[in-house]
């Protein structure tokens, strides 16, 4: 069977993302990653900058706890939509509709949004994680935030969000190799790792 689809997952500064434009554009796919904030939006009906705070993000235990109070205290007045709390539940939801959609119609690359868990028994999808040594994310964070501490920050931050996402929502440990036909380092520039994935893609459609 024939590749339709790439999930790329990637931990924070890899740039995973600039490697999915590489291989989608090599493939001639259309590539699934900041618009997808837009669509998840509009099925929502809320706006974009919602569906942003939400984005591989998980909900507070104060909020997760306290979500049932809330449906429960609606439900006499009026049946709820799921969307009609937007959390990240509710984001979640829509997003499994959509990427789910996305693998339907085929020739599709879809960075992150736990694709690689919604899509995993899906025999014409290929899942890839970009890694990088940590010193090279670093840099390349630090280059577009101009604070070392920042830097820091947000490379800790981001991964333990994105861990946790998939872990909450999807019962899944986010750097399992199970998850993922193909964990590649990006240190060979993205350009490279770009071309080794398509390459491999090619490699086992054909074994």
């Amino acid at each position: 069977m024939n590749y339709r689809v790439l999930t790329i997952a990637r931990e924070y500064g890899s740039g995973g993302a600039e490697i999915a434009t590489l291989a989608a554009k090599s493939l001639s796919w259309k590539l699934l990653d900041r618009n997808l904030i837009d669509k998840i939006a509009h099925a929502a009906g809320v706006d974009v900058e919602s569906v942003t705070a939400y984005d591989e993000h998980v909900d507070s235990w104060l909020h997760r706890i306290s979500r049932p109070l809330w449906n429960a205290g609606l439900q006499p007045v009026a049946t709820i939509s799921p969307v009609d709390i937007f959390d990240s539940e509710a984001m979640v939801r829509v997003t499994r509709e959509i990427v789910e959609e996305a693998h339907s119609a085929g020739e599709c690359v879809i960075v992150g949004r736990a694709a690689q868990c919604i899509l995993q028994g899906c025999p014409d999808v290929f899942h890839v994680f970009v890694y990088a040594p940590r010193a090279e994310r670093l840099h390349r964070v630090q280059e577009r935030l101009h604070s070392k501490a920042e830097a820091e920050r947000m490379l800790r931050e981001v991964d333990e969000e994105r861990a946790s996402y998939v872990k909450l929502y999807f019962g899944r440990d986010w750097d399992n190799r199970q998850l993922y036909d193909l964990m590649i380092s990006s240190r060979a520039g993205c350009r490279a790792t770009a071309s080794i994935i398509t390459a491999a893609m090619g490699a086992q459609r054909e074994a």
